[in-house]
């Protein structure tokens, strides 16, 4: 007689444990086999602000370019054409675990080079709802990062609006590189 699969699902999770936090942090894959030396996060200053806030209204969708970036850039970005590298899901956590998992997420994103990532928020039914506060705090605190392009809302499969792509800059490793690619191209 064959067992249902319900008992072969249980039989072969049965040493499995929950990862802690699994849900916060997700890492498509590696960009490079370089080691990066591990930084202690609660040696750096977060410099993000938590004063008053203008809430985005639920209508405004979140986007954002910084001077000198080329509008395709802002387009690509906002069609979902850049590949996600990592994933940071602040699904209703407090404004204040959101400000530091949300510094420590770009920290590290910047130290592994990485160039596009997706930060889920989640969607509010009214303004004051407070995953519309989390999305209006984002707003203020991605602008805030040097090393933050341009953002913009997902797409549905995405998230849509309860998330947002963001392009970083490239590392100056990626810079050398590139240029070294291309100056071989053009002798």
């Amino acid at each position: 007689m064959k067992p249902d699969d319900k008992s072969l699902f249980l039989e072969a999770m049965d040493e499995v444990k929950p990862l802690k936090n699994a849900a916060c942090i997700t890492w498509q894959k590696p960009k490079s086999s370089r080691v990066v030396a591990p930084v202690d996060l609660l040696q750096l200053d977060n410099f993000l602000t938590t004063g008053y806030l203008d809430v985005v209204p639920l209508a405004t969708p979140l986007e954002f370019k910084r001077e000198g970036v080329q509008i395709g850039v802002l387009d690509k970005l906002r069609q979902g054409k850049y590949p996600q590298q990592a994933t940071l899901n602040l699904l209703r956590l407090p404004i204040e675990q959101c400000r530091q998992r949300l510094f420590a997420f770009m920290h590290l994103a910047r130290q592994q080079g990485l160039r596009n990532v997706l930060i889920v928020h989640g969607k509010g039914r009214e303004d004051n709802a407070h995953a519309n506060i989390v999305r209006s705090y984002l707003a203020r605190w991605l602008a805030e990062f040097d090393d933050v392009q341009a953002f913009s809302v997902a797409l549905p499969h995405h998230g849509g609006s309860g998330a947002c792509y963001v392009a970083l800059k490239k590392s100056d490793a990626q810079r050398l590189d590139n240029w070294e690619r291309h100056a071989k191209r053009s002798r």
